[in-house]
């Protein structure tokens, strides 16, 4: 009997270790980003028209949470998983701008309601965006200071590792359900809700899982 071989396919340049049939080919990830990258810039402006069809300040929340959550974040996590480390490297800067896109839409919530005279996290939405805000921070910096592949001062341990993996993995999906919700908050149209939750089910084990 002839032995079994697979292939694997990785981004060009990626330096880091296979594990055989795992792996995606280029050419879905290419596709995977190109759709993730065009539902969350889509999804984002279709959301912060709602409910008055117009773009106002507001506006900028939902879309910026949009682009950063699922957008950036997105794509980084799956862009991780080609292994390497040119997709490391990748993964971090894509990251790091989804986080500094959702402090956007952050701050823009923040000085709506202090426009508005309305109170701070009074809802379910408003509670589960902080804690997603703030979670986010920590394994943004051990993912700088720690796990970088150039200067990360424990970039081999594998417990902080895989501690980072998932913390992030649950992390983005607290912050798409919370996306989601949001959206519960403008329009419980249903074309809009399935428009929005099924790619956003559809996507999570390709990217969080």
């Amino acid at each position: 009997n002839k032995p079994t071989t697979t292939t694997t396919m990785v981004t060009k340049g990626a330096l880091g270790k296979t594990k055989g049939a795992n792996k995606m080919s280029l050419t879905m990830y290419r596709m995977l980003v190109a759709f993730i990258l065009t539902f969350a810039f889509g999804a984002g402006y279709a959301i912060a028209l709602q409910p008055t069809n117009s773009w106002r300040f507001f506006s900028y929340h939902p879309f910026l949470m949009m682009v950063g959550f699922v957008g950036m974040m997105g794509t980084g996590a799956l862009t991780k998983k080609l292994g390497g480390y040119e997709n490391t490297k990748l993964h971090g800067i894509l990251s790091s701008l989804g986080y500094m896109f959702a402090l956007g839409g952050f701050y823009v919530i923040y000085t709506n309601k202090n426009i508005l005279g309305k109170p701070h996290f009074a809802t379910s939405h408003g509670i589960c965006g902080l804690v997603v805000i703030v979670g986010c921070f920590f394994p943004w910096i051990a993912g700088a200071l720690f796990l970088h592949p150039d200067f990360g001062i424990d970039k081999s341990n594998k417990l902080y590792r895989l501690a980072h993996k998932w913390f992030s993995r649950l992390l983005i999906l607290l912050a798409w359900f919370s996306c989601f919700a949001g959206l519960t908050k403008l329009t419980m149209e249903p074309i809009m809700l399935l428009g929005v939750g099924l790619p956003m089910m559809a996507l999570v084990p390709y990217t969080l899982m």
